[in-house]
C-alpha cells in the first residue's frame, strides 16, 4: 500500500507559504513585546560583560549599573539602542520559529513521520539546533549595532570638549549652553562599520553568536518541549476525561493551555541563557572593543578564542558569566512572554 503524501510528504506550497507567514508575523509580534520589556536588563548585561577587561570596573553589579544608568542618562538611557534590538527581536523570533518548523517538517519527511505528529524530544532538539545556526547569521550584524549603541556613553577615551552654543535674545548673547555630546544612531554606526571594515565587519563575533544560538536554541526549544510534555502528562492524569474527548489520543503540544505555554517558555529562558552564556560574553566584548578598548591602527582583529583567553585570564569563570544573573532574571518572564504570545496567536489563528 502506498504512503499518503498528505501524511508523510512535505506540505503543499500554499500551506507552506501560509505557515511561513504566520511564523514570521507571530514571531515578530512576540519578539517586539518581549524586547520592550527586556531591553533595560539587556543593556545592563552588555555593560557588565564589556567591563571585564577594563582596568577599573564602572559598575559593581546589576543594581549599580541600572541605578547609575538611570541617574546619569535618564529613562532614555535605559532604552538606548532599542531600535536595533526591536529589529533584531523581529528577525530573531520570526527566523527561529520559521526555521524550527521547517526543520521539523524536513525531519518528518525524511523519516516518514506523519506531518500532524509531534517529534520526539531528541529530534525536536536537532531541529532547534539547525534553526539556531541559521538564525545566528541574521542576528550578528543586528547585535553588533545594538552593542555599540549600548556602550557609547561608556567610551574609554574622554570625548572632546562639547561646542558651545550662544543663546541670543534681540541680538544679545545671554547664555552659553554646552551642547550635549552627540551619539551615533544605528544607521550611522552601520555605515561606519561598512566604511572601516567592509561587509565582513558586520559579522564580527559570528563565532560567538553561532555557538550561542546553535546550542542555546536547542536548549531553549528542548526545555520548552520537555516541560510542556510534563505539564500535558500531568493534566491528562488529573483529568482523564480529556483523553476521551480527544478520541482516545494523548494530548499534543497544540493542546497546551496559555499558562502552560508561559511556564514552559520561562523554563526555556533559563536554560538558553545559562548553558552558553560565556559565548555571548566573548561576542559582546569583541563587538564593543572599538569603542571601549581601541587597538592601534593596523593591529590584528580580535578572535573568538583570543578574547576568550583574555577574559578567562582576567577574571576566570566569573568574568565569563558577568551579567548572567540579571539576564536569567529577565529571561524568565521574557521567554515566557514570547511563547505565551506565539502559542496564543497560533491557537487563535490556526
Amino acid at each position: 500500500m502506498g504512503e499518503d503524501p498528505e501524511l508523510f510528504g512535505p506540505p503543499d506550497s500554499q500551506s507552506s507559504v501560509i505557515r511561513a507567514g504566520k511564523d514570521i508575523s507571530f514571531g515578530s509580534i512576540a519578539g517586539i513585546v518581549s524586547k520592550v520589556f527586556e531591553h533595560p536588563f539587556d543593556l545592563c548585561k552588555v555593560r557588565l560583560q564589556t567591563q571585564v577587561l577594563d582596568q577599573m570596573a564602572r559598575f559593581t553589579g546589576p543594581t549599580d549599573c541600572l541605578t547609575k544608568t538611570w541617574k546619569n542618562e535618564g529613562f532614555r538611557g535605559l532604552y538606548r539602542g532599542l531600535p536595533a534590538p526591536i529589529v533584531g527581536a523581529m528577525a530573531e523570533n520570526s527566523c527561529i520559529f520559521l526555521s524550527y518548523n521547517e526543520f521539523q517538517n524536513l525531519i518528518r519527511w525524511t523519516n516518514h513521520i506523519p506531518q500532524h505528529e509531534d517529534l520526539s524530544l531528541s529530534l525536536a532538539i536537532l531541529a532547534a539546533a539547525g534553526a539556531g545556526a541559521v538564525t545566528s547569521f541574521v542576528l550578528t550584524p543586528i547585535e553588533l549595532i545594538k552593542c555599540k549603541m549600548q556602550v557609547q556613553m561608556l567610551a574609554a577615551s574622554p570625548p572632546p570638549p562639547p561646542p558651545v552654543l550662544a543663546v541670543q535674545f534681540n541680538g544679545t548673547a545671554l547664555l552659553n549652553v554646552p551642547r550635549a555630546a552627540r551619539l551615533l544612531g544605528p544607521i550611522e554606526l552601520f555605515k561606519g562599520v561598512l566604511r572601516t571594515t567592509g561587509l565582513r565587519g558586520l559579522w564580527l563575533g559570528q563565532t560567538g553568536t553561532l555557538i550561542r544560538e546553535t546550542g542555546g536554541t536547542a536548549a531553549w526549544f528542548g526545555s520548552k518541549e520537555f516541560t510542556a510534555s510534563l505539564l500535558l502528562s500531568y493534566r491528562s492524569k488529573k483529568h482523564p476525561e480529556l483523553i476521551a474527548q480527544n478520541g482516545g489520543k494523548p494530548l499534543r503540544r497544540k493542546d497546551l493551555l496559555l499558562w502552560e505555554s508561559a511556564v514552559s517558555g520561562a523554563s526555556a529562558g533559563v536554560l538558553y541563557n545559562l548553558i552558553l552564556f560565556p559565548a555571548d560574553t566573548v561576542k559582546s566584548t569583541m563587538q564593543t572593543e572599538e569603542e571601549l578598548r581601541p587597538r592601534p591602527k593596523g593591529a590584528p582583529r580580535p578572535t573568538f578564542f583570543g578574547t576568550l583567553n583574555q577574559l578567562y585570564a582576567r577574571q576566570g569563570l566569573r568574568g565569563l558569566y558577568a551579567g548572567c544573573g540579571i539576564t536569567i532574571a529577565r529571561a524568565v518572564p521574557g521567554s515566557g512572554l514570547v511563547f505565551l504570545i506565539y502559542d496564543g496567536l497560533c491557537k487563535q489563528f490556526p
